[in-house]
């Protein structure tokens, strides 16, 4: 995996100095051998991208699913859809923003071309758009609103683009297929400012003369890299992966550092053939795919990358809007578990919001968005950690920082174990007692997700202490849920850690 020359050139320098400190220092009281120092450094070598870091601070991402699918009734469309019927006579772009941003959402990617080839802008490479329908009398261009849109409401807007196009007449005819995508890419990447992300799913089906088509991927590749260079691409390419399942499910333990292969686009594509789209979506991850980035996992893998997850489902049951699924809304409480294990998980969350035919979100929709976007900057106003004194095992890092640096919600500064050290305890105490429900942590990522236990407790009034939460990951973020415990002091211990841990960030939050 590519990484900003700024991560290279400190990594590399801090890995052989600490090599070389490990070695020399390494120690029975830290249970750590030299084979297995070397293994773990060998892991934690493996960092992300600027682009990376930014997309995972993200967090939180809306999806919209809107085509002449809406107009169908479908999921896929089949490619023979007339332009005539979208039509969307109240059609509002800023709506679905102001929406997104009241959720709590940073960003929106929109289904510019779904498998049914119809394209949301007026493409001059087919006559299967946007620019033949009834909308604008055919002056109409809805990226172009959307993208607008977002910027006025400080989103990072970002686009899909399906590879398999069921309409065109060069799809399976191999390179003139491939120039046409890279023809519409172009356009995309070119015409709408800044894209923070391509969203590719890897579908692959037949075309309208009945044949199959052989992706151009590493082309495909090229011309984002060139065009957008901070784009991030998802799916079938090298920066966020899919989690496994359109559920809303997430693994209790959520590696970013995995084999190579899982970025393997072929493979991405063989998952994604499901035209019977919600018996899928309700599919959870399979047992034998939970582990993805275990020291155990990855012994034998030769090629490793940093390739971080994301959480992708529907608010309704199909990711495109039918209207006999409004009373099948995901409730608050719904989406605030799947936010808590997602965002709260190491994944970012993308959440699909499928516009009506009028060109507007539903007001059911519209409605939990606003609950949850209310849940999150409340949930999360008050860091109350700022208020305690903080205190830490060993006393300072190796840096000489004290654990306040921990208080500064800030990947500049963090607070960094010697090597071979990888337990950690951090006090925090407070003069009168607490009500928490929530406590935040984070791994300074640029230097790899290192955690691999983690545990808190509480200090009862009588003096006794209570294990409250026992962890394994951390990565980008880790929300842990504690209820609603009372106390005047809590602890948090890395007991377990790749060479060091380096925590970037912690934050507490009560009711």
């Amino acid at each position: 995996m590519e990484a900003a020359w700024w991560v290279k050139t400190d990594l590399a320098y801090r890995l052989r100095i600490d090599l070389y400190r490990g070695e020399a220092k390494m120690s029975k009281e830290h249970n750590y051998t030299k084979e297995q120092l070397k293994e773990d450094m060998r892991l934690i070598q493996v960092v992300p991208h600027q682009r990376q870091i930014a997309y995972q601070e993200l967090e939180f991402l809306c999806f919209i699913h809107f085509t002449v699918n809406t107009y169908a009734g479908r999921e896929w469309g089949t490619g023979d859809e007339p332009e005539s019927i979208f039509h969307p006579v109240k059609m509002d772009a800023k709506q679905w923003a102001k929406a997104a941003k009241d959720g709590g959402m940073k960003g929106m990617i929109l289904t510019c071309k779904h498998h049914d080839g119809f394209c949301l802008w007026p493409s001059k490479y087919t006559e299967h758009s946007v620019k033949n329908s009834p909308y604008k009398e055919g002056k109409g261009d809805i990226v172009k609103e959307v993208a607008d849109a977002c910027r006025e409401y400080g989103l990072k807007f970002g686009i899909y683009l399906s590879p398999w196009d069921r309409n065109s007449v060069y799809y399976g005819e191999g390179d003139a297929y491939n120039e046409y995508y890279v023809n519409q890419l172009e356009e995309l990447l070119t015409s709408y400012g800044d894209i923070f992300v391509v969203w590719l799913d890897g579908a692959c089906g037949e075309g309208a003369n009945g044949k199959y088509q052989s992706y151009d991927w590493d082309r495909y590749f090229e011309v984002i890299r060139r065009l957008q260079p901070n784009a991030c691409i998802f799916g079938c390419g090298p920066d966020i992966r899919w989690c496994g399942n359109e559920a809303g499910q997430t693994r209790p333990s959520e590696w970013s550092v995995v084999p190579a292969d899982m970025a393997d686009a072929e493979k991405v594509s063989s998952l994604s053939q499901h035209e019977d789209n919600i018996k899928f979506r309700e599919r959870g991850i399979d047992s034998t795919l939970m582990d993805l980035g275990s020291r155990e996992r990855l012994k034998n893998e030769e090629k490793l990358i940093f390739y971080p997850a994301e959480t992708n489902f529907s608010i309704r049951p199909g990711w495109f809007y039918h209207p006999e699924e409004d009373d099948k809304v995901r409730d608050f409480e719904n989406l605030k578990d799947i936010y808590l294990k997602s965002v709260g998980g190491n994944t970012t969350m993308l959440l699909n919001v499928p516009p009506t035919p009028e060109g507007l979100l539903h007001e059911k929709d519209v409605a939990v968005l606003a609950q949850l976007g209310s849940f999150i900057r409340e949930a999360f106003a008050d860091n109350i950690a700022l208020q305690a004194q903080m205190s830490s095992l060993p006393l300072t890092d190796v840096q000489g920082n004290d654990v306040q640096v921990l208080k500064t919600d800030d990947m500049d500064s963090y607070f960094e174990n010697p090597v071979g050290m990888r337990e950690l305890e951090i006090a925090l105490e407070w003069e009168k007692e607490q009500r928490i429900a929530y406590l935040v942590l984070k791994e300074a990522i640029q230097f790899s997700q290192r955690v691999e236990q983690f545990t808190i407790s509480c200090i009862r009034e009588e003096g006794t202490e209570e294990t409250v939460y026992e962890g394994t990951v951390i990565g980008h973020k880790k929300i842990v849920p504690l209820g609603d415990i009372k106390t005047r002091k809590l602890k948090v211990r890395i007991t377990d850690a790749r060479v060091a841990p380096i925590l970037s960030f912690i934050g507490v939050y009560g009711k």
